[in-house]
């Protein structure tokens, strides 16, 4: 069961227009995401396990990269982006804005 807060944005976030969303994890030592279609259908996702890097900002910045490749591969070009209980602060928002950089509209 959801908190209260984290209901409340999601259904703001379904509420909205009939696009994928972009799903962020965070966990303590990795950061993954993944897209999933309207219909609940994961299309691409990307995490930092196999990474090499050991920086967590770092960790996020390629995941923001890779998820935006394989969305742009699917001819995905724009999302919703799903924080889900997390703050839009440090790797969530260094995520989104990688992934903005790679060309994908949030």
């Amino acid at each position: 069961m959801y908190k209260k807060s984290s209901y409340r944005k999601r259904v703001k976030i379904l509420n909205k227009q009939n696009l994928p969303r972009l799903i962020v994890f965070r966990s303590i030592k990795n950061i993954s995401a993944q897209v999933v279609d309207t219909s609940g259908k994961v299309l691409c996702q990307a995490n930092s396990l196999k990474l090499q890097i050991t920086n967590k900002t770092e960790q996020a910045k390629e995941v923001g990269k890779k998820i935006a490749d394989e969305c742009i591969k699917l001819k995905v070009k724009r999302c919703i982006f799903d924080r889900g209980k997390y703050n839009y602060s440090g790797r969530v928002k260094i995520l989104a804005d990688s992934a903005r950089n790679q060309g994908l509209t949030i």
